[in-house]
């Protein structure tokens, strides 16, 4: 594991990055400059799935608020999103290109994975749609009703992730390393890969926010088994299944970070401070409009936004964390090898 981006962010530079961010917060809206612009709106994942239907949501609305515009969804799937997310970092700033992509990308660029081109703290925050913990889910054919049912199968369990960028392969690998379960990791599922696997027996877990399984759920495919924060009283919560155990504990924590700022939308760094005004402007007029909310209630995706520099803070924080949460995370990586 090598080409480190950042190790642990200094406070200086936590402040710097909301000092930066602050200063655009207050800059002129530019929302003419967008009339007749293409705006391509990149999804890091293979069409289908929470981040595609978020992603098309806020590119639909954002385009109504920016009169004259055009925004043209590009699925940019590849290695758990650091393809999409790569290229949207090197895009031109010139407010023409944002996109949305995984909070797991926090880990790995806290674990200095190597195909990390990005710094998260530098790019140019637009807001967060949803507040959207993360679950662990089982498909209904399988023996396993209970967290604790897991850790005592004798054979190991095939479990989906996404490429080694994606959240739930960071997570499934740390937590398996941590905790010696028996899970398997076959990666690459994308999208509802992972749900149309659960239905064939080709996998019998995962682990991924519970807006997007909730459906699957329902309509009796699997069960949650385990709950990473959220209010939802009918799931285990993961802090007290792995209660007394000090590592565990920390992972669960910076996991349930992860669902606090889910469904993201930015841009690359260096956006002028107008453009991404109203850019700003136009995603928070989205998430307020009725019409999407409701269509958000009949796609069951959850709407508790945030937006600009109060995103950019909440990154710049879950990205402050100490020596011990790099090294468990570095750790975690090493093992999975």
């Amino acid at each position: 594991m090598e080409g480190p981006v950042m190790k642990h962010v200094s406070t200086g530079a936590l402040v710097a990055a909301l000092v930066a961010v602050s200063g655009a917060a207050h800059a002129q809206a530019d929302k003419a400059f967008f009339s007749g612009k293409t705006v391509t709106y990149i999804v890091a994942t293979a069409p289908g799935g929470g981040y595609d239907t978020y992603g098309r949501l806020v590119a639909e609305y954002m385009q109504k608020y920016l009169p004259g515009s055009t925004f043209v969804v590009r699925n940019m799937p590849g290695a758990g999103h650091l393809v999409g997310t790569n290229a949207l970092y090197a895009s031109k700033p010139d407010g023409l290109t944002i996109g949305t992509f995984n909070t797991g990308l926090i880990y790995t660029q806290l674990a200095k994975h190597s195909g990390v081109k990005f710094d998260l703290t530098k790019m140019s925050w637009i807001g967060k749609a949803a507040t959207d913990p993360r679950a662990v889910i089982i498909a209904t054919q399988s023996p396993i009703k209970t967290w604790a049912d897991l850790g005592k199968m004798k054979d190991q369990q095939n479990f989906a992730t996404s490429g080694p960028g994606g959240a739930n392969f960071v997570e499934t690998l740390a937590l398996t390393a941590i905790l010696k379960l028996p899970i398997k990791m076959l990666s690459g599922y994308n999208g509802t890969d992972d749900q149309l696997a659960m239905r064939r027996g080709e996998i019998i877990g995962s682990i991924g926010s519970r807006s997007s399984f909730e459906q699957f759920v329902n309509n009796g495919y699997g069960r949650f088994i385990g709950q990473f924060g959220g209010g939802e009283k009918d799931v285990p919560q993961m802090a007290e299944l792995v209660k007394g155990n000090a590592e565990a504990e920390r992972l669960v924590r910076l996991i349930t970070a992860q669902g606090d700022i889910a469904r993201l939308t930015a841009g690359p760094p260096e956006m002028p401070a107008s453009h991404l005004a109203a850019l700003r402007d136009a995603y928070k007029q989205s998430m307020e409009d009725k019409e999407l909310q409701a269509r958000a209630i009949k796609l069951e995706k959850p709407v508790e936004p945030l937006y600009g520099a109060d995103v950019a803070k909440a990154v710049a924080e879950a990205l402050n964390q100490s020596p011990e949460v790099v090294n468990l995370l570095v750790e975690g990586f090493s093992k999975g090898k």
